[in-house]
């Protein structure tokens, strides 16, 4: 079986996040591998575990930077790595491109693991992207993952069976063959923080450098491109209510009707 992660390098979000621009922000903060991308290395990991004759390959595409996040999914226990180097980051469209392509050229891949969203951009298009690209299935946001593989089948013959979470706490169960896109929930598992010694090992095992112009790629007709950056402000107004605890939640449920709008 051969198993792709895709992940992102990206600020992280305990920082503090200053602007330089009205799309740029200062780059010298803290940057690690998207969080969703996390379980998403985990659950390709424990699945070669489990499954003889896998392979596990971590695959990004940013700055040089972005090195370090593909060292950590090679620490988590990805075989090897896959990097697109690229200085000016493409959009969400051309991403996909570039990361479906990659894949396709390197292997034919089982399974593609992503997270179900980056916390920057939160776009959560890469794994729908990256599913139409290869014209295969796509399951997000996923929180539980049983798999029926068996090598001796074809590919396609083999399924998986996917959990995906909704809003409320419902649940989708979706059955797809395999290949498929898989996007990580942070309900699907907890991922393991790296030994000392898989750190060492991570140094060791190897990362392909791939420079983007190589792929062949046509450049898509549609593009996307940020505008605007803003900081978030909260406004925040106390008020007391007094009386009686009986009087003071019929006030309550008065303004959050009346004025917040809350129901």
């Amino acid at each position: 079986m051969k198993i792709y992660v895709c992940i992102k390098h990206v600020p992280d979000s305990a920082v503090q996040i200053t602007l330089m621009a009205k799309n740029q922000i200062d780059e010298s903060v803290t940057f690690l591998m998207n969080p969703y991308d996390e379980h998403a290395v985990e659950e390709a990991v424990r699945l070669k575990e489990r499954i003889a004759d896998c392979e596990v390959v971590a695959v990004t595409l940013g700055k040089e930077g972005a090195l370090s996040t593909l060292q950590s999914a090679l620490a988590m226990g990805a075989d090897r790595g896959v990097f697109i180097k690229t200085d000016d980051p493409p959009d969400a469209i051309l991403t996909a491109k570039l990361l479906a392509t990659a894949i396709s050229q390197d292997g034919l891949p089982d399974i593609i693991f992503t997270g179900k969203e980056s916390i920057d951009s939160q776009g959560m298009q890469t794994a729908f992207r990256i599913g139409a690209a290869l014209d295969i299935p796509v399951a997000v946001n996923v929180a539980a993952l049983s798999l029926d593989w068996d090598s001796n089948q074809v590919s396609n013959q083999n399924r998986v069976l996917a959990e995906c979470e909704k809003s409320g706490g419902d649940r989708d169960v979706i059955e797809m063959h395999l290949p498929c896109v898989i996007g990580a929930g942070k309900s699907l598992n907890l991922p393991r923080y790296p030994t000392l010694p898989q750190i060492m090992k991570a140094r060791k095992k190897k990362i392909k450098q791939i420079d983007p112009d190589s792929l062949g790629i046509e450049k898509p007709l549609a593009s996307m491109e940020i505008l605007k950056l803003q900081v978030t402000t909260y406004k925040r107004k106390n008020r007391i209510l007094e009386g009686s605890p009986e009087q003071a939640v019929s006030r309550l449920i008065k303004c959050l009707h009346e004025e917040e709008k809350v129901f």
